[in-house]
């Protein structure tokens, strides 16, 4: 699998995917679970040429969902940044640890977004 393949992933979950620059891919989500259950959003996820074998660092959101903490704070709390995709942006640095445990798919990288809303 090469990264188009791995971006065909995402549309085949039923997201619409918009290219940007810098590797970036962009799509709306409608949070499924947690304390932001239902909340319509923007994902952004930096999926590199290295894609599949490396998974994006952590997603992008639209709108902010969290005050920016850059401490190195455990999940939910710390890891919140200011995002290059523009001022309405933020980036939760949230790795995928165990990414080369299994499938390397946008599927399996989905439920790791979700596991994050989850757990907030």
């Amino acid at each position: 699998m090469n990264r188009a393949e791995f971006i065909a992933g995402f549309a085949a979950l039923g997201c619409v995917v918009s290219e940007r620059p810098s590797d970036f891919i962009v799509f709306d989500f409608e949070v499924p679970v947690g304390k932001f259950v239902g909340k319509k959003i923007q994902l952004g996820l930096q999926v590199t040429g290295d894609s599949p074998l490396n998974p994006p660092g952590g997603p992008h959101v639209s709108p902010q969902l969290l005050p920016l903490n850059q401490a190195a704070d455990p999940h939910p709390k710390g890891g919140i940044h200011k995002s290059g995709l523009g001022p309405e942006w933020q980036y939760w640095s949230r790795p995928f640890k165990d990414w080369r445990e299994g499938e390397r798919t946008a599927r399996r990288y989905m439920a790791h977004i979700v596991n994050l809303f989850a757990t907030q």
